[in-house]
């Protein structure tokens, strides 16, 4: 096995084997550091399966560390070097800003697919800043003409150094977005290697476009979480040929101990009901503070990490009743209320002013926190949850959906822009491929579907519901199992949004003026 810097398990071992002569065939040698030209059109992909725990981010994350250490650069979505076209390239990609951002935290420069299908085009001259700090030129002279210092350079340098960030260098360098990034392109030219993280959630014809983007492709993903519900129950990795699908067992050493998981490795017995598995929940919390038995959903946490339900109606009457604990009147939304993107209503010939928004991480399914106003009417100042670059202002259409009405509530919108439902609720097929450090299950919708005895893909669907909703916890499960709320402990807040995303970069400040953005 190639050297790393920790011991794999065997399964991981064998995996990162596996996608080492998959990516020698490919002309790039971990083994030696040697690497050779792209070779054509030929194409691979391979699946690295496996359940919450059995290592999955762990193996992406020293294969990244691997190849980059043998000379592959990486591509971001925030800069691309025209001198890196004959050069080998890794894109690490997540279908969701949070997805994405979780990797980051763990030190892997994840970015989302949709960021990686537009490139920004940068002014020419921070351009030659930019392949600096990328390792592909020599430190720039500093024109008159530029806003910028030597002294701004070093404090660009030392950033990038730390976190790999062109906008973020160029923003410690006291320079906005509007400053180097003129613009945003459709991409045209194919990319190298790609590294896709929550591959369940992809279904065929996404898949199939990033075959035609990557000619070899890694796909990282859990075969017991939710298919798209396009997908009639099957996951795009399920179709590849066996010896092209890697499965990982679960790693004790890293997952010991951890009340969640064992949670989750416990649906897998077939013999295991609903009541049983409550009763399991209900012991574990007695015991260990990382799982609570809830007899209410705790109202302070939903603007932050929202309550995870199965009935759409469930939904719909928790967010209701989190506005109305809060004071929201009906015809505003109050600083501090959360969103999620429902997609973006512009005519074909605003293209590149939906191009912007994606860029900037307004995707369908973005976890959205409402900042206020913004200086013309239907327009909100948003804080982006996950994004590289996460405060922006953008023409929005806001739908308060009501209990037994057909047709949603809307306090206000612009003629046209980005669309948001609430977020305080959210169902759990939507809260595939994020994560929070607590998230609250909703109980008793999950009781329900165990009462349905529906099957999805050979098992109870409650099972599966069940499997996803508390894998999204990083840190604490509240298992709520009574439909009441509590009394919020403080009002709704936002400064501490503020702070995350003081040293960052808004990459047009002044683009209300066009109407859309």
């Amino acid at each position: 096995m190639t050297s790393t810097e920790l011991t794999l398990s065997d399964d991981q071992a064998s995996a990162f084997d596996s996608v080492t002569e998959l990516l020698r065939g490919a002309g790039v040698n971990l083994d030696d550091n040697l690497l050779m030209p792209p070779q054509g059109d030929a194409s691979s992909v391979m699946a690295i399966t496996g359940k919450a725990g059995s290592g999955k981010t762990l193996l992406l994350a020293e294969l990244y560390k691997a190849l980059e250490a043998a000379g592959v650069q990486i591509v971001s979505g925030d800069f691309e070097s025209k001198k890196s076209k004959n050069k080998r390239t890794l894109a690490i990609l997540a279908p969701t800003n949070k997805a994405a951002s979780v990797l980051r935290l763990r030190g892997v420069p994840a970015t989302t697919i949709h960021r990686i299908l537009y490139t920004p085009v940068y002014d020419p001259e921070y351009e030659r800043i930019a392949d600096w700090l990328a390792g592909n030129g020599e430190r720039p002279d500093i024109n008159e003409g530029l806003e910028i210092t030597d002294v701004a350079l070093d404090r660009a340098a030392a950033f990038y150094l730390n976190n790999k960030s062109i906008p973020g260098a160029l923003a410690a360098a006291g320079l906005r977005g509007s400053d180097f990034i003129t613009g945003w392109k459709r991409r045209e030219e194919p990319l190298d290697i790609g590294f896709i993280d929550e591959s369940s959630m992809l279904d065929d014809r996404q898949f199939n476009d990033l075959k035609e983007i990557f000619p070899t492709l890694i796909l990282f993903g859990d075969p017991a979480q939710l298919a798209p519900v396009n997908q009639s129950g099957a996951m795009v990795f399920e179709k590849l040929p066996a010896p092209q699908v890697m499965n990982l067992a679960r790693v004790h050493r890293q997952t010991a101990d951890n009340p969640i998981l064992d949670l989750a490795h416990a649906l897998a017995d077939p013999a295991l009901e609903f009541h049983h598995f409550e009763q399991m929940i209900e012991e574990i919390s007695k015991k260990d503070d990382r799982v609570v038995w809830g007899q209410r959903v705790e109202v302070d946490l939903m603007a932050r990490s929202p309550v995870l339900v199965w009935r759409n109606a469930t939904r719909i009457r928790l967010l209701n009743a989190f506005r109305n604990v809060y004071g929201a009147p009906e015809d505003a939304l109050i600083a501090g209320e959360p969103l999620i993107c429902d997609g973006i209503e512009l005519p074909l010939k605003h293209r590149k002013k939906r191009l912007d928004l994606e860029a900037r991480g307004l995707i369908k399914g973005a976890q959205v926190v409402y900042l206020g106003e913004g200086r013309k009417p239907g327009f909100s100042r948003l804080h982006v949850m996950g994004a590289e670059d996460p405060q922006i202002s953008a023409a929005s259409i806001v739908k308060i959906e009501k209990p037994d009405e057909e047709e949603p509530f809307i306090p206000f919108a612009a003629r046209m822009g980005a669309t948001f439902l609430h977020g305080s609720a959210v169902t759990i097929h939507k809260a595939q491929g994020s994560q929070w450090d607590t998230v609250q299950v909703f109980a008793p919708d999950l009781f329900v579907a165990a009462r349905m005895n529906r099957i999805e893909a050979g098992q109870p669907l409650w099972k599966r519901l069940a499997y996803v909703a508390i894998t999204r916890a990083q840190e604490r499960l509240i298992w709520v199992v009574r439909n009441r709320l509590s009394k919020p402990t403080e009002p709704l807040r936002v400064d501490d949004l503020k702070a995350i995303a003081a040293p960052t970069l808004t990459l047009a400040p002044q683009a209300e003026e066009d109407g859309f953005l």
